[in-house]
């Protein structure tokens, strides 16, 4: 395990939501320096460095960053003598199997854990993982944070401190988990491209949240495809095209199934303080969410 540390240009996309001075883990993962990390840490980072278990501080490069899973990837600039972590197989991580988690610091760094379900995550900067690990008890340290199985391989890059762990809408605090098999895709894209290959999804700037099965936009993207047109905190999304959303993860997948990014996508919308509560069909340009954020070396 290493720390990781970046620096982000006051201008980014995501120094207002994220700051401009980020910190957590990583998990080295090749021979020459390779860090696998969560992305947020690294998104849009003008300088970035790793801190080795001594405390030294190594600079490093920003190698890439995949939206879709939310890894990130830096490698620092000279050896850092520290052997890599084998890729385990995330699929067959099971509710109720024990695990370890590890971080570069922490009170202690590792402390063993409980997978408590397996069951998607709907983020509401528009990210959905179909098969996230969630564990308990939580650790303080996530952010980067290794999840280890019991043959010491890597099964997990740590993401987020929820409050609903076991199942949702039901109190439970833990963490959520990156599967590590979302990474052997789309690694050599990754590190020849600095993203995958493959097209993305349409990226709308809209940031919701549920609540007795509505959906809320509860914040737009400063110069988004959804700021443009009009839609605006508070508005409800009732349907996708005619067809009605259940919850996030059912939104994100009807948006997405109408193509790639830079299709047109017909949000159906009841617009918030409107004096005749008619659903309203907005249509959204959607963007390539990679060309929106500011990313060094244009990855």
């Amino acid at each position: 395990m290493v720390g990781v540390r970046a620096e982000i240009r006051a201008d980014a996309r995501t120094a207002g939501s994220l700051g401009t001075e980020r910190e957590g883990s990583g998990v080295v993962i090749g021979a020459d320096g390779l860090v696998l990390t969560i992305g947020y840490l690294i998104l849009e980072a003008k300088a970035a460095e790793v801190l080795t278990p001594d405390g030294k501080a190594v600079p490093a490069t920003v190698v890439g960053y995949d939206h879709d899973t939310g890894f990130g990837l830096l490698r620092a600039d000279r050896p850092l003598g520290i052997k890599p972590v084998a890729l385990g197989d995330s699929a067959a991580l099971a509710e109720g199997d024990m695990v370890l988690i590890v971080s570069h610091e922490g009170a202690p760094p590792a402390t063993p854990a409980r997978v408590v379900s397996r069951r998607p995550f709907a983020g509401y900067w528009e990210y959905l993982l179909e098969n996230a690990i969630f564990t308990a008890p939580p650790h303080p340290g996530y952010g980067g944070a290794a999840l280890i199985g019991p043959d010491g391989r890597l099964l997990g890059i740590g993401s987020l401190f929820v409050n609903d762990a076991v199942a949702p809408a039901t109190p439970g605090p833990g963490n959520m988990f990156v599967p590590i098999d979302g990474l052997k895709p789309i690694l050599a894209d990754l590190l020849e491209h600095g993203r995958p290959s493959r097209p993305s999804h349409p990226w709308l700037g809209l940031y919701t949240e549920q609540n007795r099965g509505r959906v809320f936009i509860v914040r737009v993207a400063a110069g988004g495809p959804a700021e443009k047109v009009g839609l605006k905190a508070g508005d409800i999304i009732m349907g996708v095209g005619g067809k009605r959303v259940r919850d996030m993860a059912d939104f994100f997948r009807k948006v997405w199934a109408r193509g790639d990014a830079g299709t047109e996508i017909p949000i159906d919308v009841l617009p918030m303080g409107a004096a005749d509560p008619v659903i309203a069909r907005v249509v959204v340009p959607s963007l390539d969410r990679y060309r929106w954020l500011r990313l060094k070396g244009g990855l």
